[in-house]
């Protein structure tokens, strides 16, 4: 696959989407459909766990992908977590593949029908594309750098996605994500969440960028960068004209798995939220 500069084929966006989908409905929705037997383990904390889902659906699309791009880099956040060289490829790969298998594993494990299925495309560390499915609806919202954000469902036509008109901070409705932060940084941001108009937390990213780029939500906060987590989300916010930075107003980029992330409606809205939550 030709990639020039750092355009993605808007043809190869379905086939980077279909095995999203495809495994989402043959591995992720039947184990849900019978979580009692769905084996569940610990990984760095209760709150960081994997199923059997996660595995079976990762090895899923990886297979796929690979058949159709020989050469790429690929990064799966179980294998990721096998084998932790493979984030350093993110930043130099000609093409590199980010994916995440089952976004929400706590949610999922729990019985709560939200959780997604999402991969992003870099090229030499830049995300030039990205797609995010949400297994319960079988919906997938995608995003093309330079090309717009979207959502498209089965038989339905694509609906362009736009983040929401910038209102005052106290206006502001946020999904607001501390638990990664580190003391005293936490117990400040918890305490001052009441300059925003309304704060919340879903715990699984993939809907809270899709709420943000479709115009739900004002702002998201985050501050553990691992990229399956971000990377395709970031794009999908942006594309929709969302303004994103870290803490310290710097750029994002898919290699980064700290400084935390602020997504804004425009530069004014992330400024506002960086002052009310961390100044």
């Amino acid at each position: 696959m030709t990639l020039p500069g750092i355009t993605y084929p808007a043809a190869e966006l379905a086939l980077l989407a279909s095995p999203l989908a495809d495994t989402a409905r043959t591995e992720v929705i039947l184990c849900f459909a019978r979580l009692s037997a769905v084996d569940r383990r610990q990984k760095t904390s209760a709150f960081d766990i994997v199923t059997d889902a996660d595995e079976a659906a990762e090895a899923a699309i990886l297979s796929a992908l690979r058949a159709r791009n020989a050469g790429a880099s690929f990064i799966g956040e179980e294998s990721a977590g096998r084998d932790p060289s493979l984030l350093a490829t993110i930043a130099t790969a000609d093409l590199a593949f980010i994916i995440d298998p089952l976004d929400g594993t706590k949610n999922f494990a729990s019985g709560l029908p939200l959780f997604g299925v999402m991969a992003a495309v870099t090229v030499a560390g830049q995300v030039v594309a990205a797609a995010i499915h949400d297994p319960v609806r079988a919906d997938t919202a995608f995003a093309i750098k330079g090309g717009g954000a979207w959502m498209e469902s089965a038989g339905g036509e694509p609906m362009a996605l736009q983040v929401a008109p910038p209102v005052p901070v106290d206006e502001m409705e946020c999904v607001v994500g501390t638990n990664f932060l580190p003391e005293p940084l936490r117990t400040q941001v918890n305490s001052r969440l009441s300059r925003l108009g309304m704060s919340t937390w879903f715990r699984y990213a993939s809907h809270e960028y899709r709420l943000a780029a479709a115009g739900h939500v004002h702002a998201l906060f985050y501050n553990r960068l691992m990229p399956w987590d971000h990377a395709a989300g970031w794009l999908l916010h942006r594309e929709a004209g969302g303004y994103a930075g870290h803490f310290d107003g710097s750029g994002y980029l898919a290699s980064h798995t700290t400084g935390g992330l602020v997504c804004a409606p425009d530069r004014r809205s992330f400024d506002a939220v960086r002052e009310a939550l961390l100044a």
